[in-house]
């Protein structure tokens, strides 16, 4: 997706250790407007599939799995919490992700009554780089019979295992921008 493209070359900051900093349009000050356009592109790119639910992580998938389940009928958004919390009960689903960029281990937990064996779910989240957090998702997803449809993605860093793994494993995996690579000291984005 070009316009993405675009503004991660704008507004985004490459840090040392392979880190893309785009805080000011994506994970934490949003434009609800490009997410608008995500949505819709990934309505384009999962056309013809059943989409039951949107399932992401918490926190910054949310607002543009939000946005997106608009495109698609408004389904439900689904997040996997990173915290426990006296709201939680029931039975649930938990699984272990280490998130690449804040270097530790989180227990995601979803609630058993928010996904049902058969429903269809797309998944959607912001980056994707070892892939971490999807496989949790997806763990959760086969231990509670849901179907994926497929994976969106935002940012991919296509120069890191995730996204090939999870094609080779079958996944229609739909990232609006590949990052070829980066360099910290110039600045400089290269994309697929």
């Amino acid at each position: 997706m070009k316009e993405l493209e675009d503004r991660i070359r704008q507004d985004g900051i490459v840090r040392e250790g392979n880190v893309l900093k785009v805080d000011n349009f994506l994970n934490h000050q949003c434009d609800v407007a490009l997410y608008e356009k995500m949505g819709a592109e990934w309505a384009r790119l999962f056309a013809g599939k059943k989409v039951d639910k949107i399932l992401t992580i918490e926190a910054s998938g949310i607002g543009i799995a939000c946005v997106a389940a608009t495109h698609f009928g408004n389904v439900p958004v689904v997040f996997a919490r990173k915290t426990e919390s006296i709201n939680l009960d029931g039975d649930q689903y938990r699984t272990k992700i280490r998130s690449y960029t804040k270097k530790r281990e989180y227990n995601v937990i979803v609630a058993k009554r928010f996904l049902k064996s058969g429903e269809h779910v797309l998944v959607i989240d912001d980056f994707l780089a070892m892939g971490c957090a999807l496989n949790g998702l997806l763990e959760i997803c086969g231990e509670a019979g849901a179907i994926v449809e497929g994976i969106g993605i935002a940012i991919e860093k296509g120069f890191q295992p995730g996204g090939k793994s999870l094609r080779e494993r079958g996944y229609q995996l739909e990232s609006l921008a590949i990052v070829k690579s980066m360099n910290a000291a110039t600045g400089e984005i290269e994309f697929e």
